[in-house]
């Protein structure tokens, strides 16, 4: 089965942070974490809807020019969410510029910016024709621990310790459809946008009995019926959705993990900083990181299905082995101990 998120880190493992997750079959993607991103295609960053920054750390922040730079001009709405300050950091970006020329761009252009505190978020819009100048009083909602939500997915929160506050981000799927390409062609039907529309109708629970277009997909790109139950049970298997975890820059404390341990719990895909190796824990502890081991423990508490390490300390340079080795033993001995 193929899934419906194929996440992949923006750099390697001693350079800045950040997650890429495309979706199939759709021109979308988020991202979490804006650090460098010059490693992304200009394509790749253009289907990018929302993203979500952990903190606005220089490696995790400085990549917003280059995104706000390939958005101009095009008629688009990104969404961004951040920790408490968030709202004063991009508009602090913004200001940075002269933007009395936009009011040439024909497209509209949004920024429509979160930033997340303890009990509440506060959004604002910030418009190109207005020169990205706040024209209204921020909109405040209380802060349930779920950021976005669409019919097929949800993005959670979690606000962790950095001596600053950090978000930690959980991409959940409902359930996945899983399209038999033997099907499709045993029908004739092409894969195309359509398959998108067939799949938020499924997500978005319309009735199976209800009409279904499958519009220019038929031989000679003729529209075709169907009921939308009967072509789900041809083409698709349904299997549960993924949940992918994304965790960067905390410290190891008991109040951290004590969050951290159950909002990774059964994750498909754990992407888990190790900036330090064990040994150096003072200073792991000193700066507000984890250590290999540290990560390790948290995957194999939380019992995730796969982990990936990054965010490592250039003082360790050509040493990824020996966090890989140390996360894995950390992760074992959590299994075997039983602890979660």
């Amino acid at each position: 089965m193929r899934p419906s998120f194929h996440p992949r880190l923006i750099n390697g493992p001693y350079d800045d942070p950040g997650l890429f997750v495309p979706f199939l079959y759709e021109k979308r993607a988020l991202l979490f974490d804006l650090g460098d991103i010059h490693t992304l295609p200009a394509r790749d960053i253009l289907k990018v809807t929302h993203v979500f920054v952990s903190h606005t750390h220089m490696d995790h922040f400085s990549g917003f020019d280059r995104l706000l730079r390939l958005f101009l001009g095009r008629g688009k709405n990104l969404h961004l969410y951040g920790p408490g300050g968030f709202m004063g950091n991009i508009e602090g970006k913004l200001a940075g510029y002269t933007w009395n020329l936009v009011d040439q761009y024909t497209a509209p252009f949004s920024l429509h910016v979160a930033e997340v505190r303890e009990k509440n978020v506060l959004t604002r819009e910030y418009r190109c024709r207005d020169g990205f100048a706040a024209t209204a009083a921020p909109e405040d909602a209380p802060f349930t621990g779920v950021l976005l939500t669409e019919p097929s997915l949800t993005v959670s929160a979690v606000i962790l310790d950095h001596k600053t506050e950090c978000l930690g981000f959980r991409l959940e799927e409902r359930f996945h459809v899983n399209i038999i390409k033997e099907a499709l062609s045993g029908m004739n039907l092409a894969v195309g946008p359509w398959l998108r529309d067939f799949k938020q109708a499924l997500y978005g629970g319309k009735d199976p009995e209800s009409d279904f277009i499958v519009k220019g997909a038929g031989r000679e790109n003729a529209d075709r019926h169907f009921r939308l139950g009967e072509l789900a049970s041809r083409i698709t298997r349904i299997s549960p959705g993924q949940k992918i975890v994304y965790l960067t820059d905390l410290a190891g404390s008991p109040g951290n993990l004590s969050k951290v341990i159950p909002f990774a719990k059964d994750a498909d895909y754990l992407f888990v900083e190790a900036a330090f190796l064990d040994a150096d824990r003072n200073a792991a502890y000193e700066k507000r990181h984890l250590t290999a081991m540290d990560a390790g423990r948290i995957a194999g508490l939380a019992g995730v299905k796969q982990y990936t390490l990054f965010h490592h300390s250039p003082r360790y340079t050509d040493m990824a082995e020996m966090f890989e080795k140390e996360a894995a033993d950390a992760f074992a001995s959590a299994i075997q101990t039983g602890e979660r």
